[in-house]
């Protein structure tokens, strides 16, 4: 399956947290959207990879997507050529128009190589006259877009650049965190940070004028020809 939308995160679930609504509004639109795991996200205190990879596969059929495990050991992800031609090779082999990665400032190493990575990333897989085997994934692309989600481990408030409403979709982002039951059920602590995501979906909608939407951080200018698609409430 060719996505022309990419979303890259470091371990399964930080794009359901970052941008499950987005996601799952993405695919009733007739995007092709395909999730980029670094890692299979495991060891934690409650999970194991056999469990981890079920749970990662159940979130991803309520969102309506696919998802592609790049297979880095979790806990010591770094920012390296081998992880930027992985990511590299992903964009050439989709053609990937746009593509969404995790935020770069942020507690978690892997988050921040994640996220810096995939900007090296999307420069490399314009590169031409290039004989390693990640080239041969596809024809060179420079994709037009590269936003990023929040999945913080940082306590800090967001300062997003746009908001994307995600009102009618709340319930499928739950459902589709919640489907790590290691992570977000069978530790009673964490069932707070959940609450906390809902909550959070509510307060970005009440800076648009909708009942929920998800912050988004850009690099560069987001230029637009008609103010028919602002949210103006």
């Amino acid at each position: 399956m060719m996505a022309n939308i990419l979303v890259i995160g470091p371990h399964p679930d930080d794009q359901e947290i970052g941008m499950g609504g987005t996601i799952a509004r993405f695919v009733e639109q007739g995007h092709n959207v395909l999730l980029i795991d670094v890692t299979n996200g495991e060891p934690t205190p409650y999970g194991d990879p056999e469990t981890r990879a079920v749970e990662a596969a159940k979130a991803a059929e309520i969102l309506g997507v696919k998802r592609k495990l790049l297979g880095f050991p979790n806990r010591e992800v770094q920012h390296t050529l081998a992880l930027r031609h992985a990511i590299a090779a992903a964009i050439r082999e989709h053609q990937a128009e746009i593509v969404f990665s995790v935020y770069f400032d942020d507690a978690h190493p892997d988050h921040v190589a994640v996220g810096r990575a995939t900007i090296d990333a999307r420069f490399d897989a314009k590169l031409s006259k290039i004989d390693e085997p990640w080239a041969q994934a596809g024809p060179p692309i420079y994709p037009r877009w590269l936003f990023f989600y929040y999945a913080m481990h940082l306590r800090k408030v967001h300062n997003p650049s746009f908001l994307i409403d995600t009102t009618g979709y709340e319930q499928r982002k739950h459902d589709s965190i919640e489907a790590y039951h290691t992570q977000f059920v069978l530790p009673e602590k964490n069932r707070q940070i959940l609450k906390a995501i809902d909550a959070m979906g509510v307060y970005f909608g009440s800076r648009m004028g909708t009942a929920s939407a998800e912050p988004f951080f850009a690099q560069e200018p987001i230029g637009i020809t008609s103010l028919d698609g602002l949210a103006m409430g």
